[in-house]
């Protein structure tokens, strides 16, 4: 008998889940109001010891109202890191502003303090530093430069809920920061996401503009151009249940961390993610970087495991590979971009299945090896 499929990911959803979805189903209030709305709000908020948390429809919209809330747009320039998901782009550009591509640090692969001061131009006003993978970029490097140069940050931690930086959770060490709640995130709501910061007036801003910036005095009126990012209750009590678990979910994360360092057959060429001793990491996903693939290589043997019933996914594609912000590829970046890929990582990942993938792994490099 075939051995079962091991997914990349999967949401760990239970009876208190249900409990709390069907609880809000039975209440009514399945759209935008009601009560675990708030309660989400508030939970996140103190998880990210900030003053305010706003939770919205996605990550990619979170991302869009922190920068619309800043004022950016036309004619601005928002330096990003070259290595990420697509979006940390795509919402500076639906504000006509303009990405500016930075080189990310070869361990941790976040953005590079060096490579944002080197970018900076009289046009730009906020750098995005992406907390990748579940690894906190430089913070205080970055606000260093950031407080220097008169602009702005906004973190994307879409992929960090719980991470760390000098003992300090990220989502709170910024302007603003955002966080995904997708079904591959830590903590899940289906679709949405969530806007931090210890700043009133983003705050006020924000939740103006995600609910079409309609007036709190005169109902359908409207005094600028704003946005429909609203979540739904229901995805809110999913998230308030998922909330009440974020310890564990982020503890188990470490531990499958620590069995594939035990089982896989690592060295200088073939490594883990990198953890600086600054920063606590939640594994988001396991990276695994192998010096002699290059993309061919890297995706054949992600096929490999596939035929074995092993789910794997490649590096982010570079921003500056990509049609829309093409430009000289950043050799960091685009190195990293090749050679690396995602293991499975998941609440019900048991030892035994990491064992059986370290097995396989092990067993297609040494295939693969050159001699």
């Amino acid at each position: 008998m075939s051995q079962s499929f091991i997914p990349i990911s999967e949401p760990s959803i239970g009876s208190r889940e249900e409990e709390l979805v069907l609880a809000a189903v039975r209440s009514g209030w399945v759209s935008s109001i009601g009560e675990y709305i708030d309660r989400l709000e508030s939970v996140f908020a103190n998880f990210c010891s900030v003053k305010h948390a706003i939770a919205v429809s996605n990550g990619t919209t979170a991302l869009h109202l922190a920068l619309a809330s800043l004022g950016i747009g036309p004619g601005d320039e928002v330096i990003v890191p070259d290595l990420t998901f697509v979006a940390t782009a795509n919402a500076v550009a639906y504000l006509g502003a303009t990405p500016v591509l930075a080189d990310v640090e070869p361990d941790t692969l976040c953005i590079s303090p060096s490579s944002i001061a080197k970018n900076i131009s009289t046009r730009t006003k906020a750098v995005i530093p992406v907390h990748l993978y579940g690894h906190p970029a430089d913070m205080d490097e970055i606000q260093n430069i950031a407080t220097t140069s008169g602009i702005k940050v906004v973190e994307d931690a879409a992929e960090a809920h719980g991470a760390e930086y000098k003992s300090r959770r990220v989502g709170g060490l910024s302007d603003c920061a955002i966080f995904s709640f997708y079904g591959n995130k830590i903590v899940t709501t289906g679709e949405g996401g969530v806007l931090t910061t210890n700043d009133d007036s983003i705050a006020s801003k924000a939740r103006h503009l995600r609910d079409h910036a309609m007036s709190k005095q005169r109902r359908y009126w409207h005094d600028e151009l704003g946005f429909n990012y609203r979540m739904t209750n229901l995805q809110a009590a999913l998230g308030v249940a998922q909330m009440e678990r974020i310890k564990e979910f982020i503890e188990k994360r470490a531990e499958i961390m620590q069995w594939y360092r035990e089982l896989l057959d690592l060295t200088e060429s073939v490594r883990l993610n990198a953890t600086k001793n600054w920063a606590k990491s939640v594994y988001w996903m396991v990276c695994l970087e192998v010096d002699w693939f290059d993309e061919i290589a890297r995706d054949r043997f992600m096929q490999e495991l596939r035929t074995r019933g092993i789910d794997t996914r490649p590096y982010f594609c570079t921003l500056s590979s990509m049609p829309m912000y093409a430009q000289v590829p950043l050799p960091i970046a685009a190195r990293k971009s090749q050679i690396g890929l995602n293991l499975p990582c998941y609440f019900k990942l048991s030892r035994i299945q990491v064992e059986r993938i370290a097995r396989e792994v092990n067993s297609v490099l040494d295939e693969m090896r050159p001699q």
